[in-house]
């Protein structure tokens, strides 16, 4: 899976997002260590705080089918600027993969990468429970 394929299936994602509030489109294709991918999109709730940012559906979608592992994450918007990560995204993340690959995708399809762990320098993790 290259980089730009991960970045046009969080494109594609984002039309199955459900955004009546914000109408911010999300999409996000998380890549595992095998080389499955699961997407996501956000989907907003009248009650606010239910909603669920699309990485995480993702995530979420991938950990219930088994998958611990992984390598990549690409995340696309409906905005004027790349898409990163908000804090609570980075934070359950972090939990499997702290040093994750991270595009943020722009709506023509570039992207810029970063890494999960320059995002969220210092992170609480598992380790921090031991």
């Amino acid at each position: 899976m290259t980089d730009r394929q991960l970045a046009e299936l969080a494109l594609d994602a984002r039309k199955n997002a459900y955004t009546p509030y914000s109408n911010f489109n999300v999409g996000a294709a998380l890549l595992c260590a095998d080389g499955t991918v699961f997407t996501g999109c956000n989907v907003e709730n009248a009650a606010y705080g239910s909603t669920i940012c699309a990485e995480r559906t993702a995530l979420v979608k991938a950990i219930s089918e088994g998958q611990r592992s992984f390598t990549a994450i690409a995340i696309a918007g409906s905005g004027d600027d790349f898409c990163w990560p908000c804090g609570s995204c980075r934070q359950m993340l972090c939990e499997f993969a702290p040093t994750l690959r991270v595009l943020a995708v722009w709506q023509d399809g570039q992207f810029e990468i970063s890494t999960l762990d320059t995002l969220l320098p210092h992170a609480f993790g598992p380790a921090a429970l031991e």
